[in-house]
């Protein structure tokens, strides 16, 4: 539980950053700067429209990250926190809603890490966006079939482990998942993530994390 804690920490450091690395990006188009490594899959116009800018250095554990590949809504990364490799598919959700409506909250993203230091593959994350609320558990729906999500802080992790294979291939086959989750004050939000391009971020992200 404590590396999961640090990596969720790390984890929400990239993102952050990533983000932030983003809108750099959008604002000076036209200054030039080394392309990360890609797939040959992700397309220009492709590119122009999803978050594929290399994350900057992230602070938390020394950890760098590296865009590994673009997939439809799926962006692929590798990184090296505290000297043990780690590699993540993350993606933003395509519609969100809150009930009451127009609750202030932080971006929400979903992500699929495989840590062969721990023999960890394909763990399923969710970072919501605001403090759950406690005790409460959340869902994640996807082909057909509603897997329940135990809640720590801001994140989600499937309740039933013995699941976690299943809900993944359940993603892997579908056009979309749906995340719902109660806020600390009673906010219910509900989350759409597009799965298009994840079984392309997965099998890049399983040959960069072999080693």
């Amino acid at each position: 539980m404590f590396f999961r804690r640090l990596l969720t920490s790390l984890m929400a450091g990239m993102l952050v950053c990533a983000a932030a690395g983003l809108a750099q990006a959008q604002t000076s188009a036209t200054t030039p700067s080394a392309p990360p490594k890609a797939s040959k899959s992700a397309t220009t116009k492709s590119a122009a429209k999803q978050d594929v800018a290399k994350p900057p250095p992230a602070m938390t554990g020394g950890a760098e990250p590296t865009l590994i590949g673009q997939f439809g809504t799926w962006g692929a990364y590798s990184a090296t926190p505290n000297g043990k490799h780690v590699c993540f598919a993350l993606a933003k959700p395509t519609a969100s809603k809150t009930n009451p409506p127009n609750r202030p909250r932080d971006p929400a993203y979903v992500f699929v890490s495989t840590r062969p230091a721990e023999k960890v593959v394909n763990e399923v994350s969710i970072m919501i966006g605001y403090a759950l609320k406690p005790g409460s558990e959340s869902t994640l729906e996807v082909g057909g079939a509603s897997y329940a999500m135990y809640t720590q802080g801001d994140g989600l992790w499937i309740k039933n482990a013995a699941e976690e294979d299943q809900m993944v291939q359940a993603m892997r086959r579908s056009a979309d998942a749906v995340v719902k989750g109660v806020s600390a004050k009673g906010t219910e939000t509900t989350d759409t993530f597009s799965m298009k391009g994840l079984s392309q971020a997965l099998d890049r992200i399983a040959q960069d994390c072999r080693r």
